[in-house]
């Protein structure tokens, strides 16, 4: 990838970070201010603000622990150099002691913004409904994680 994907790279895994960290303002930072989460559906979730808040149990993390990390980011051509898309997997852990189903793994595809002040940001962002998955998927999951950007 070029660098300025790899720019983008690290921006998605900072925004990962704030939700594994359970930093509401980290989190919300990440995001554009017009920004619509859950873009597919036909009521996305719409502003920083709403989206912050509809995240705030997934950031607090006491319920369900979120995990996600790019594996694909892509620069737009030309005059589009401000836009980028990113994908890659996503875990759900469910922290129940008691539930029958801990893990589900699923996908997310994020849009992301280069404002006025070169801060990258999610402009859209939605997933792939996530399937049952098992200890040894969950475990392949974060193995797979890379913390540096494969460069070209």
């Amino acid at each position: 990838m070029t660098s300025a994907e790899c720019e983008v790279w690290a921006r998605e895994l900072s925004f990962a970070q704030s939700v594994a960290d359970h930093d509401a303002k980290a989190f919300a930072s990440h995001i554009d201010t017009d920004a619509a989460f859950g873009a597919s559906q036909p009521q996305p979730t719409r502003g920083r603000e709403e989206i912050a808040r509809r995240w705030a149990g997934i950031v607090e993390g006491k319920r369900l622990k979120l995990s996600w990390y790019p594996t694909r980011t892509t620069i737009g051509p030309g005059s589009a150099k401000d836009v980028a898309w990113s994908s890659g997997p996503s875990l759900f852990e469910d922290l129940d002691p008691k539930s029958t189903q801990r893990y589900r793994i699923g996908a997310f595809h994020s849009v992301w913004h280069r404002g006025a002040d070169g801060t990258w940001r999610v402009l859209f962002d939605d997933g792939v409904d996530p399937r049952p998955a098992t200890e040894a998927e969950a475990t392949a999951f974060r193995e797979g994680r890379q913390a540096t950007c494969p460069q070209a």
